[in-house]
C-alpha cells in the first residue's frame, strides 16, 4: 500500500508540481460524492483560466507602463530642445501617455460629487495615476490642486468624521469577493452522494412495494426509515462542513487585517488597509505594500517593485518627475508619504485581485495521501459489494429453482431483490471512507482556530502538517528570542563609558557642542517619528531600535522639532539588512564653513571602519589611530558580551553636494557607541529545551555582533557544544567545508538575508532536513519562500515577509513557534488515530456482511443500522479523534520523517487485532447467538440482529477510546480535557439507546432487556482488554524516524542535548 501511495498519491507540501497534482487526480477512483470530497481541492482548470486572465491583464498593464515610460523620455528629450520643440514634444508625449487622459476633459461633476463638496470625479481621479496622466495632474495644478479637489490638507490629513462620507463617494478599499456559501449549499453538496441517491430511490420503491404487500402504515416503515437516516446523515455532514467553512472564513478575514500608517486628524496613526479612503496621507517604508493608488507627497530614495502588476523585475524610482504609485506594488527601498487617489476596484490591483484566488489553494500532502487510502479501500469495498450482491441474488435464485418457482414472481420477490441491491449499496456506503480526506480538513481547521488563539495565524493549510516534521528551526534573535522592548543601557562617548540611569548622566561630562551633536544625530538620523497620542502624550512610531534611541534623546532633554526646523533633511538612505546602516544628510544654516552634514549609524564594526576621526575627551575632533580603534573594538566587544546590541553613531561635515551625489561612505567622525538592552523573553529557555527534547535543532541567525549573539544564545540554551560563525566566514567556505560545519552551526551572526537563504537551501537539499525559518524583513522573503515552513513576525515583520510566509507569528514569540510545532504533530497523529479507527470499522463491517450473506443469505445489519454506523465512523469519528488537543508526550519524540510510512506497523497491529476480535465475536453471535443468549420466541431473529447491531456499535465506541493512543496502555489520560471527544461519545451512546429502544419500527430493532444491554456493552468493553494485550506485542516502529544525510556526525538531540 505504501509503495502505491508514494508513487501515485504523493505531493510536496509547498509549491507542488502540476504533474503531481494531476497524477493523483487521475489515480482517484470510487468517489461517491465528488462535490464534497474535492471541495477543499484546487480546481486546476479554473486556476489555469485565472492565470491566463491574470497574464493578459499584466501584459496590458506592462504595455501601458512602457508607453508611459516612452512618453516621459519623449517629453524630457523635447524639453532639452528648443521651446517650440519642447512644447510639441510635451504635447505629443501627453497624447501618448494615457488613452484615458484625452477623455479626462470630458468628465463632468456629478450631482453627488458636487453636493459632497469635492471637485473631481472618482473615475477621473483614478485615471490620473492609473494612466500616469501628467497633463491632467498639471490641469489640477499638481499635487496641491488634487488635494484641494478632494478637500484634504497635506499636513493634517483626512478628518476621521469624514471617512464614511468619502467611502460613499469614492468607494471602499476592497476588491470583489465571492459571496460566502450558505448552509443550504452544503446540504445540496451532501445530497450529491451517488450511493445516497440510489438508496433514496430504493427506499421510495420499498415504500410503494411495502404498502402494496404489507399495507399502511407497516409497509412504509423500512423505506421511510432509510429516508430519515439519509436526511440525518446529510444534515450532520452539512453542519460539520458549514462550521469548517465558517472557521476558514474567520481565518481569511484575519489574514486581510493589514495595518497601515496614515496621518489623520493631524497625527500619525495606524488604520486597517480596508479603512483607507481617498485623501488619506499614507506613510510608506521598506517592505510595505502600497495599499492604494496615489501620488507622491515627499520621499527619499523611493524604489518600487511593480512586478506584481507588470511582471517586470526592475525596480522603478519614484520622484517628483514620476510621482505615481500603484496599489499592490511593494516598497523595495526608501521611505515616502503619498496621497491616496483611488481605492478598491478602481485600481489595477483591484481588478487583478479578482483573478488571484481563483481555483482555490493547493491540497495538503495528508489530504492527497488519504484520498489514496480511500481509493484503495473503496475498490476493495466495491468488490465485496458486488460479490455480496451476486451471492445473495444467486442464493435467492437457487432457492426458486430448487422449489420450481423460477417462473413465479411476486412483489415480495421484487422486494427481496431490491433489499439485496440496497445491502450492496449500503456496503459501498460503509466501505468507501469518503470522510478520510475530509477529516484532514476538519483537523486542520480545528488546529488553525486554536493556533489563532495562541497568536499564530496559519496562512497555508499544509504548514500545519509540515510543522510536525520540522527537524530544524532557524530563528531570528531580536524580537523572537528577546522581548523587542529596547532601552539604551550604556553609552561610550568622548572616551568614557557610562551606564544610563538618569537624565543628567551625560550633560555634565561632555562639552555642549558634543552633546548637541549627539542629540542632532539621534533626532535627525531616524526612520521613526515622535507623535502625539490621543491622550496627548508623546508616542514613538517605528522600530524598537529606533524607538530606544529616540527615548534616550527625550530622556536627555532633546526636542526633535527644534532640530528638524533648524536643519533641513536633504537626503536619506534608510536602514536595511544588507546595508546594516542608516544615513542622512542635512543642510546647515548659512554662516558656517560647511554647507551639509551627514550622519550615519549602524553595525558597530562597519561604522568604525568608515571613521578616520573621533571626538576625544575634551570634545575636540582628533585623528583615529590604530591603538584607539583597538580600544574602541574592546568597548564594542565588552558591550556585546553583556548581551547588549551595539550601534555606532558618526558624522561628517561636507562643503559641497549635488543631487546626484550619494551620502558619503568614508572619512566620518565617531561620536558615540550605544549599548542597547533587549532582554530574553520569559519562557524562551524552556521553549528551546522543549525543542531539543523533541529532536529539533534550534539555530540562531542574526545580523547582530557575534559576541551579542553568543551571549543571548547561551542564555536561551541554543549555543551548547556547537559552532558560532559570522556571515562573511560562512560565505567564504567551500562546499566541502560547509558539509562538515553546517550540522554543527548553532549561531550565525552578522548574517545577510542571502546567508539565511543559503543555509536553509543547504539544510533542505544536502541534509534532507525539514526546515522552519523565521523572518521579518523584505530581504528575508526568499528564505521564507524556500523553507519548508516560513514563519513571519506579525509585529516587526514587513508586509512582503508576511506575504511570503506560511505562518504569521502574531506576538513575535519563539514559544508560539513551539506551539505551532505541537499542533503540527497533533494533526498528524490525530489523523493516524482516525484512520486506524475507520479502517477497523471498515474491515469488520465488510467481513460481517459478506460472511453472513454467503452463509445465511442475509446481512445482519439493516440499511438504517449501517447508515448509523457509517455516521459514527465518518463524521462523528472525525469530530472525536481528529480534534484531540496536543499533549506533552508529542514533544518527547523525534520529528516525523519525510519518508515515514503513514499507516505504520503499530497501526496495522491494532487494526488487525481489533478486527479479528470483533469479527469472531459478531459471527459467533450471528450463528450461535440464540443458543448462547438463550433467545426464543417469534421475534428471535430480530432480537438477535438487534443484539449484534448493539454489540457492533459498542465495539466501535470502545475502539474509539482505544484509538486515542496507538501505543500507550492508558487511553483515558487527558480524556476529560478533550470536551469534543466526550460530547461525541455522549451523543453516540444516547442516540444508540434511542434507536434501539424507541425507533424499532424504522431501524428494524426491538427493545433489549437489561441483561442484553449489559452483554452488548461488556463485549464492546472487552476490546479495551484486547487493546492492552495487543500493545504488549512488540512491533519495530519506524513512524517517528527523521531521515538525515549520511556522512556527518549529528549534533546531540532529544533529552541528552536538553
Amino acid at each position: 500500500m505504501e509503495k502505491y501511495l508514494r508513487e501515485n498519491f504523493s505531493v510536496q507540501p509547498k509549491n507542488p508540481s502540476e504533474s503531481a497534482l494531476r497524477r493523483w487526480r487521475s489515480a482517484v477512483a470510487v468517489v461517491k460524492n465528488p462535490r464534497r470530497r474535492f471541495r477543499m481541492v484546487a480546481n486546476l482548470a479554473q486556476r489555469a483560466e485565472a492565470e491566463h486572465k491574470r497574464r493578459k491583464l499584466q501584459e496590458k498593464i506592462r504595455v501601458a507602463l512602457y508607453v508611459q515610460k516612452a512618453a516621459l523620455h519623449f517629453i524630457n528629450a523635447g524639453s532639452r530642445g528648443t521651446g517650440d520643440g519642447g512644447g510639441k514634444g510635451g504635447g505629443g508625449g501627453d497624447g501618448v501617455a494615457g488613452s484615458d487622459s484625452g477623455g479626462s476633459l470630458g468628465y463632468m461633476l456629478s450631482k453627488e460629487t458636487q453636493e459632497a463638496g469635492f471637485e473631481i470625479e472618482p473615475d477621473e481621479l483614478a485615471s490620473i495615476v492609473r494612466s500616469h496622466d501628467k497633463k491632467c495632474l498639471e490641469r489640477y495644478e499638481g499635487l496641491e490642486g488634487v488635494a484641494r479637489a478632494v478637500r484634504v490638507s497635506l499636513q493634517e490629513g483626512v478628518i476621521s468624521v469624514d471617512v464614511e462620507h468619502r467611502q460613499n463617494i469614492y468607494g471602499f478599499n476592497r476588491h470583489t469577493e465571492k459571496p460566502p456559501r450558505s448552509f443550504w449549499m452544503f446540504v445540496w453538496d451532501a445530497m450529491q452522494d451517488l450511493t445516497l441517491i440510489i438508496l433514496m430511490a430504493c427506499s421510495l420503491v420499498s415504500v410503494g412495494v411495502g404498502i402494496l404487500t404489507e399495507g399502511w402504515p407497516k409497509g412504509m416503515y423500512d423505506g421511510v426509515g432509510i429516508i430519515l437516516s439519509i436526511l440525518l446523515v446529510v444534515f450532520v455532514t452539512s453542519i460539520s462542513d458549514y462550521r469548517q467553512s465558517l472557521q476558514f472564513k474567520d481565518l481569511d478575514k484575519e489574514k486581510k487585517n493589514v495595518s497601515i500608517q496614515v496621518t489623520r486628524d493631524g497625527r500619525r496613526q495606524k488604520v486597517l488597509i480596508h479603512d483607507i479612503v481617498i485623501g488619506d496621507i499614507v506613510h510608506l517604508s521598506i517592505g510595505d505594500i502600497v495599499p492604494a493608488d496615489g501620488l507622491l507627497i515627499s520621499g527619499f530614495g523611493l524604489l518600487i517593485d511593480e512586478s506584481t502588476l507588470s511582471g517586470e523585475s526592475d525596480a522603478v524610482n519614484i520622484d517628483d518627475r514620476r510621482p505615481f504609485l500603484l496599489s499592490g506594488t511593494t516598497v523595495q527601498d526608501g521611505s515616502a508619504k503619498m496621497l491616496v487617489t483611488s481605492v478598491g476596484v478602481r485600481t489595477e490591483w483591484g481588478r487583478l485581485m479578482d483573478t488571484l484566488n481563483e481555483g482555490g489553494d493547493d491540497e495538503t500532502p495528508l489530504q492527497v495521501k488519504l484520498n489514496g487510502v480511500a481509493t484503495i479501500i473503496g475498490k476493495i469495498g466495491l468488490g465485496f459489494a458486488l460479490v455480496t450482491f451476486m451471492v445473495l441474488t444467486g442464493r435467492f435464485l437457487w432457492g426458486k429453482i430448487a422449489h420450481d418457482e423460477i417462473t413465479k414472481w411476486s412483489l415480495n420477490d421484487a422486494s427481496n431483490l431490491l433489499n439485496f441491491f440496497a445491502t450492496a449499496v449500503i456496503i459501498i456506503v460503509v466501505a468507501v471512507p469518503e470522510g478520510l480526506p475530509l477529516a484532514v480538513t476538519l483537523s486542520l481547521a480545528f488546529a488553525m482556530k486554536k493556533l489563532m488563539n495562541d497568536r499564530a495565524l496559519v496562512r497555508h493549510l499544509s504548514a500545519c502538517e509540515t510543522m510536525g516534521s520540522a527537524g530544524c528551526i532557524c530563528t531570528d534573535k531580536t524580537g523572537t528570542l528577546t522581548t523587542n522592548h529596547m532601552v539604551v543601557d550604556k553609552i561610550w562617548i568622548c572616551g568614557q563609558t557610562k551606564a544610563i540611569k538618569s537624565e543628567n548622566v551625560l550633560k555634565p561630562l561632555i562639552s555642549e557642542q558634543t552633546f548637541d551633536l549627539l542629540l542632532q544625530s539621534i533626532f535627525q538620523n531616524t526612520g521613526s517619528e515622535i507623535v502625539k497620542g490621543v491622550d496627548g502624550k508623546n508616542k514613538i512610531m517605528g522600530t524598537p531600535t529606533e524607538s530606544a534611541l529616540l527615548e534616550f534623546g527625550l530622556l536627555l532633554g532633546g526636542d526633535s522639532k527644534f532640530y528638524n526646523n533648524k536643519y533641513k533633511i536633504v537626503k536619506v538612505e534608510p536602514f536595511n539588512s544588507i546595508r546594516k546602516k542608516m544615513s542622512v544628510m542635512v543642510a546647515l544654516p548659512g554662516g558656517t564653513t560647511y554647507k551639509y552634514r551627514a550622519f550615519c549609524k549602524g553595525a558597530s564594526e562597519l561604522i568604525v571602519e568608515m571613521c578616520d576621526r573621533v571626538v576625544n575627551e575634551e570634545g575636540r575632533v582628533v585623528s583615529l589611530n590604530e591603538q584607539q580603534k583597538s580600544s574602541i573594538t574592546e568597548v564594542i566587544n565588552g558591550f556585546a558580551s553583556e548581551a547588549l546590541r551595539t550601534l555606532c553613531i558618526a558624522f561628517k561635515d561636507i562643503e559641497e553636494s549635488s543631487k546626484s551625489d550619494g551620502i558619503p561612505e568614508d572619512k566620518y567622525t565617531l561620536i558615540a557607541i550605544v549599548g542597547i538592552k533587549d532582554p530574553v523573553r520569559p519562557g524562551v529557555k524552556e521553549a528551546v529545551k522543549t525543542c531539543l527534547e523533541a529532536g529539533i535543532v534550534v539555530r540562531m541567525v542574526t545580523g547582530d555582533n557575534i559576541n551579542t549573539a553568543k551571549a543571548i544564545a547561551r542564555e536561551c540554551g541554543i549555543l551548547t557544544d556547537g559552532i558560532a560563525i559570522e556571515g562573511p566566514d560562512f560565505r567564504n567556505k567551500s562546499p566541502q567545508e560547509l558539509e562538515k560545519i553546517i550540522p554543527k552551526i548553532q549561531v550565525m551572526a552578522r548574517s545577510l538575508p542571502l546567508d539565511k537563504h543559503k543555509l536553509v537551501t543547504l539544510l533542505r537539499e544536502d541534509f534532507n532536513e525539514v526546515v522552519a525559518v523565521t523572518g521579518d524583513g523584505t530581504n528575508d522573503a526568499p528564505a521564507l519562500h524556500e523553507a519548508d515552513i516560513g514563519l513571519a513576525m506579525g509585529i516587526a515583520g514587513t508586509e512582503v515577509a508576511k506575504e511570503n510566509a506560511d505562518v504569521i507569528v502574531m506576538d513575535d514569540n519563539f514559544s508560539t513557534i513551539v506551539k505551532v510545532t505541537r499542533w503540527g504533530r497533533a494533526v498528524y497523529i490525530n489523523i493516524q488515530k482516525f484512520v486506524q479507527f475507520q479502517l477497523t470499522v471498515n474491515v469488520v463491517a465488510l467481513m460481517l456482511n459478506f460472511v453472513s450473506a454467503c452463509v445465511s443469505g442475509s446481512a445482519p445489519l439493516s440499511a438504517v443500522q449501517m447508515l448509523w454506523v457509517n455516521m459514527i465512523m465518518d463524521t462523528l469519528g472525525a469530530l472525536a479523534l481528529a480534534t484531540e488537543p496536543p499533549h506533552d508526550g508529542l514533544m518527547k519524540r523525534p520529528p516525523i520523517g519525510k519518508n515515514a510510512k503513514f499507516i505504520t506497523r503499530i497501526m496495522w497491529r491494532n487494526i488487525i487485532g481489533q478486527s479479528i476480535y470483533q469479527i469472531i465475536v459478531l459471527l459467533v453471535l450471528k450463528f450461535r447467538g440464540e443458543q448462547i443468549l438463550k433467545l426464543n420466541g417469534p421475534d428471535t431473529t430480530v432480537l438477535l440482529n438487534t443484539v449484534i447491531f448493539n454489540t457492533f456499535v459498542f465495539c466501535q465506541v470502545f475502539n474509539e477510546i482505544n484509538s486515542r493512543d496507538m501505543e500507550k496502555i492508558n487511553v483515558f489520560e487527558g480524556m476529560l480535557s478533550s470536551w469534543v471527544f466526550l460530547i461525541v461519545m455522549g451523543v453516540t451512546i444516547c442516540s444508540q439507546v434511542l434507536i434501539v429502544q424507541y425507533l424499532g419500527a424504522f431501524a428494524q430493532t426491538v427493545p433489549l432487556s437489561r441483561e442484553l444491554w449489559l452483554a452488548s456493552v461488556m463485549i464492546g468493553a472487552a476490546s479495551l482488554v484486547v487493546s492492552v494485550v495487543l500493545k504488549c506485542i512488540p512491533v519495530p516502529s519506524s513512524t517517528y524516524v527523521a531521515t538525515h544525510h549520511d556522512g556527518y556526525e549529528e549534533l546531540p538531540s532529544g533529552p541528552d542535548q536538553a
